[in-house]
């Protein structure tokens, strides 16, 4: 469905928004259903010679995203930073007389 979002999006800014809604919604429905037959194609005829993307004149061979979002990290414990796990700081070890060490002076 990207490429539903991202013709609507472009039509709505290089021709109107009118047209978004109208050329935009036909223009994306027809290249999603392109991309959705070039990929049942690529299935079926992986073990086959040639072994590139078909059909890269129209729909090209990447994801598509329409210019509205920028895909990024998924926020998870293993990328974002320790404050989610309830560390946030503070001494190493508070509980040993001291221990002046901070983590995360600034």
């Amino acid at each position: 469905m990207g490429e539903m979002r991202s013709s609507v999006e472009q039509t709505a800014i290089f021709v109107s928004p009118s047209a978004g809604y109208t050329v935009g919604v036909v223009r994306g429905f027809d290249r999603t259903v392109a991309r959705t037959a070039m990929g049942v194609y690529e299935v079926v005829t992986f073990p086959l010679p040639p072994y590139k993307p078909v059909i890269t004149t129209y729909v090209p061979p990447g994801p598509i995203f329409p210019e509205s979002y920028k895909p990024g990290r998924v926020s998870e414990g293993l990328f974002d930073t320790d404050t989610y796990m309830g560390f946030s700081g503070g001494d190493v070890a508070p509980f040993i007389p001291g221990s002046r060490f901070r983590v995360f002076d600034n």
